[in-house]
């Protein structure tokens, strides 16, 4: 508490900090995965102000004991209104495993990185052992890890077809999505006491009925999707439901969804429109403390430190891409604060005790989507692409980055700023392109130069994921001769103003559709730009998107044709070597493999001519003469 904050300016997480507060009762219990850190990028620290900002006494549990007596989850007693359970900012498998399926170096939203604090699927076990202390309170589902397994979802940590979240956690319901309205108007209803069963009206739910308790029956214009059984036995059902599933989550006026299982039905309420400005700034301007709880002081909480000194200045993602889980959670259309929060909130960073001058980040889920939206509003409440920019910018997009410039300005303005800069990704299709308004086109120029020049911290990251046409097209990524492009004025402007930067490309290896012989070129594409790529993944299916959905089936979830995954660890390997054709440790492994595909040519093009043969292993020569 170097600022001179006391206890009660956080939300309390023990009994003696809620008879600080003089309560004797509370009304609502957050129990959550992560490490409490009282800032809006933590999404119990967000539930919790707004609840406690409309009047209610709220106390969070922050990773508690799942172990022997559950007196973490005793301690706090029973609330008035209901227990809420948010397992974390980060899908708890995400943050666990890698793609590979190997333990992380670190959790990064617990003290020290560590592993032990929290359970594997988090949601499932809290509400378990609350059902079991407390069988009559309602508990309440949140968070990225129920938000997306609100239906079937195929779970690659398990293999297995899993069920709406649900029919495991002995939960009543799920606020999915982004949850500020839809928590407060359960807490709100609860309070005038109505049972949790009957609110099946409440939009951005998720709950289980009989088809007799449907509020309102099986109406003409539910989408029923191919039951949880349905899709157990036929993976093209499974398939066919996601089209829907993903329309729908990317609609201003989306339909309800209905899925059964077993002798009940999943009910998915259609979502809230997307926050108004006013909404956003409401909750981004609460008074967090903007620091990890006093519990955890002299500790080091890796998520925290990332993003202590940044500014996040809209939700949302019109990019939709397959592997990405934005849309699915946030939506796709945007949703910005206003230029004056954003100021308060900055001016509020620079007065902390730790600040040099340098914001780490102003940014979003896409930093340059701020402010954009359609011109005819009319055609976006009709529309449900999945991407507005994909497989071109759509017509009707204002990709106007004007707005975006003002902020940057009016916060370089500022006499305690020496630099801000910009983490979060780019995208520069955006950036590239031709709009009929050369006003805006002018703007994104201004934008491109204003980026390179004052707001990159040596190495601009942008994410152009692959070279392959048809597997960018699969993951609806642009062209990646726009990579090119944007490369060349990145570079072009280095060069005129005479910075030394980097231009750093993320990409991805066994994407669904991707091939080995794709990595290869991808090898060789790279290697041509002068690339020795460090920010690479291995494709990791995550629940609920579409990308998930075709390494699973096996099928495009929109077109229903075949798509080739890499699944097995050999094949995999086989594709992630080719990011690292330059280490001598993978020379011989990639030459093996190019000349089994016949794509020498492209030994060629990796290596010198004069030392690019395959010579197999002593160990490999011994092996085939036992065969023989």
């Amino acid at each position: 508490m170097a600022r001179g904050e006391q206890l009660t300016d956080f939300l309390p997480t023990t009994k003696k900090e809620v008879e600080l507060r003089g309560w004797d009762e509370l009304d609502v219990i957050l129990f959550s995965g992560d490490a409490y850190v009282d800032h809006p990028s933590f999404g119990a620290a967000v539930i919790g102000r707004v609840l406690e900002a409309h009047g209610y006494r709220v106390a969070i549990v922050p990773q508690p004991d799942w172990h022997g007596d559950f007196r973490d989850f005793k301690k706090l007693g029973r609330p008035r209104l209901f227990f809420g359970i948010s397992p974390g900012c980060m899908d708890s498998m995400v943050n666990k495993y890698t793609a590979a399926r190997r333990l992380r170096s670190e959790d990064a939203y617990s003290p020290d990185g560590r592993h032990d604090c929290r359970p594997e699927y988090p949601t499932i076990v809290y509400s378990n052992i609350l059902r079991q202390l407390f069988p009559d309170v309602p508990i309440v589902l949140g968070g990225i890890e129920a938000s997306l397994r609100r239906l079937t979802h195929y779970d690659y940590w398990q293999d297995a077809l899993r069920p709406c979240i649900l029919c495991d956690a002995k939960a009543d319901i799920i606020s999915y999505g982004m949850g500020e309205k839809t928590v407060l108007r359960i807490a709100e209803e609860l309070d005038k006491g109505r049972k949790i069963n009957t609110l099946h009206e409440l939009p951005q739910t998720v709950y289980l009925a009989q088809e007799k308790d449907i509020l309102g029956g099986i109406k003409e214009d539910d989408i029923i999707l191919h039951s949880h059984e349905e899709c157990l036995r036929n993976k093209r059902a499974e398939a066919e439901n996601y089209r829907h599933i993903e329309e729908e989550s990317n609609k201003i006026h989306a339909c309800r969804l209905l899925q059964k299982v077993g002798n009940k039905y999943v009910v998915v309420n259609a979502p809230y429109p997307p926050m108004t400005t006013k909404e956003l700034d409401a909750s981004f301007d609460l008074p967090y403390t903007r620091l990890p709880h006093p519990k955890y002081k002299n500790k080091r909480i890796p998520a925290f430190e990332m993003i202590r000194h940044s500014v996040n200045v809209h939700r949302g993602c019109f990019g939709g891409c397959a592997f990405c889980t934005i849309s699915a959670h946030q939506g796709k259309f945007i949703a910005s604060r206003s230029k004056e929060s954003i100021m308060r909130e900055v001016k509020q960073i620079v007065k902390q005790p730790d600040f040099k001058g340098y914001l780490s980040d102003v940014g979003g889920p896409s930093a340059n989507m701020y402010g954009m939206s359609g011109n005819n509003k009319a055609a976006c409440e009709k529309c449900k692409r999945p991407s507005c920019i994909h497989p071109e910018v759509c017509p009707n997009l204002n990709t106007d980055h004007s707005k975006l410039l003002d902020i940057y300005h009016s916060i370089d303005a500022l006499p305690q700023i020496k630099k801000s800069f910009i983490g979060s990704g780019v995208r520069y299709d955006l950036l590239l392109h031709k709009s009929k308004d050369e006003a805006i086109n002018e703007a994104a120029r201004r934008y491109t130069h204003e980026l390179i020049c004052n707001h990159v911290s040596g190495r601009l990251k942008v994410a152009p994921e692959h070279t392959s046409s048809h597997v960018l097209q699969l993951m609806r990524k642009p062209p990646f001769r726009q990579f090119e492009e944007f490369k060349r004025i990145f570079d072009n402007i280095n060069k005129r103003d005479n910075l030394r930067q980097q231009i750093i490309p993320y990409f991805i290896s066994s994407h669904p559709g991707c091939s080995a012989e794709d990595m290869a070129e991808l090898a060789v594409k790279t290697k041509e730009m002068d690339f020795h790529l460090e920010q690479v993944q291995d494709f990791t299916p995550t629940p609920m998107t579409i990308a998930t959905e075709m390494w699973y089936t096996g099928l495009d979830p929109y077109t229903l044709k075949p798509v080739f995954s890499a699944k097995t660890p050999r094949e995999k390997a086989q594709q992630r070597q080719f990011f690292f054709w330059y280490k001598p440790e993978e020379r011989n492994n990639i030459m093996r493999d190019l000349q089994r595909m016949g794509r020498m040519d492209l030994a060629d093009k990796l290596y010198s001519k004069s030392n690019n043969s395959y010579k197999p292993k002593r160990n490999e020569n011994k092996q085939k003469w036992k065969k023989h």
